[in-house]
């Protein structure tokens, strides 16, 4: 087994950060990054920028070329060992002669699954799993949980007051956060591959539901170009095929996915709509789970009314509750965050725990995620 030294970590941890640079244009792929370092110093770079495009090694391998031979590779992700839209890196890195491949944890895609360090092995390639993986599982959270369960990793974004109001009993609920926290509610937009919403928000907001560029924060406009930022899917649950063609979802043309129990017409509707029929079940949202992960959809980024955020939370398919917290108080009256079922004992409350807390500017950012008893996967 490898002893790894801090000096491996350094260099992992360079790794990673490199592998962020993906984390806006990568899906359904995962962000990947990867340093090779010969006697002590980097001779490549490289990351995975976009589904179709060289991954993290041979970007790294072509920055190398002729040093690439005796080096050590870090790779924040199993070197893959199959003929996808781009030949397999474990190929690559043996025919480039790197001695050593350091990667920070396992692919669970069935097409990898531990094949790629094998491949290596197999020609005497040194290998080692698991530096720092627990940072290399929180930044492909979304890949990872689609791999293994087949379903989308499920963010659900809410915005509050002080004492749990999102909006006027009115429904007036611009702006409850600053400005800070709407910059870094366009960036997670942007991370996701898939924003899902409902036709009551539809028709109460008439939102684009997309990501605008101005609004990003400045360290993402400064990082992407305006066409390299993408706009993630927009999914719409419209039971009563209430979305008409004239919604504000259609001055975007980034898809827009209409989901009911019902078969509709998309007459008048532009080319980039589709409709999701799911067959009539108590477990539509997990069945809608389910169609979404095979549409390669890996992050999920909720923004809907109380109503949605309550049924998701009840069906426990909420993997990550983000809310921003203003240092306001709308009062009683005021609408309250998600509806869950009554409750007569404390002990049956939903309990979750505290990942992360973040000040931006006046207001919070708090991510927590479901208390287990035992892993899920």
């Amino acid at each position: 087994m490898m002893t790894f030294t801090a000096q491996d970590v350094v260099y992992m941890q360079m790794a990673l950060e490199l592998a962020e640079k993906g984390q806006f244009t990568t899906t359904p792929n995962p962000s990947v990054g990867c340093v090779l370092v010969k006697d002590g110093k980097i001779v490549g770079r490289g990351f995975h920028f976009k589904a179709g495009e060289p991954h993290a090694e041979v970007m790294a391998l072509r920055e190398a070329g002729e040093a690439a031979r005796g080096a050590t590779a870090y790779v924040t992700l199993e070197p893959c060992s199959h003929f996808g839209r781009t030949p397999p890196c474990a190929k690559g890195l043996i025919e480039a002669g790197v001695v050593k491949v350091i990667s920070a944890m396992c692919d669970p895609n069935p097409q990898v699954a531990g094949s790629g360090l094998k491949m290596l092995a197999d020609m005497g390639i040194e290998s080692a799993v698991g530096l720092l993986e627990e940072k290399a599982e929180w930044l492909n959270r979304g890949f990872l949980k689609r791999m293994r369960t087949g379903k989308p990793y499920v963010q659900l974004k809410m915005a509050m007051s002080l004492d749990g109001r999102t909006a006027m009993a009115s429904g007036e609920s611009k702006w409850i956060t600053g400005a800070l926290a709407r910059a870094d509610v366009q960036a997670e937009r942007a991370k996701a591959s898939a924003i899902l919403s409902t036709s009551a928000t539809v028709l109460a907001d008439d939102p684009l539901l997309n990501v605008r560029w101005q609004q990003l924060p400045e360290k993402v406009k400064a990082e992407y170009a305006l066409e390299n930022v993408r706009q993630p899917v927009r999914v719409i649950l419209d039971s009563q095929h209430s979305v008409q063609p004239t919604h504000r979802l259609f001055q975007c043309s980034s898809p827009v996915w209409l989901v009911s129990q019902m078969p509709r017409s998309l007459i008048g509707f532009p080319s980039y709509c589709e409709h999701i029929q799911l067959a009539p079940s108590r477990a539509y949202l997990s069945d809608l789970m389910t169609e979404l992960g095979q549409r390669q959809i890996n992050t999920l980024w909720i923004e809907a009314g109380a109503t949605l955020a309550g049924a998701l939370i009840e069906a426990k398919l909420v993997d990550e509750l983000i809310i921003y917290i203003a240092p306001k108080l709308l009062g009683d009256e005021a609408r309250g965050l998600c509806k869950l079922p009554h409750l007569t004992r404390l002990a049956d409350a939903s309990v979750w725990q505290l990942h992360s807390i973040e000040k931006m500017g006046e207001d919070m950012k708090a991510i927590y995620h479901p208390r287990m008893t035992e892993p899920t996967c």
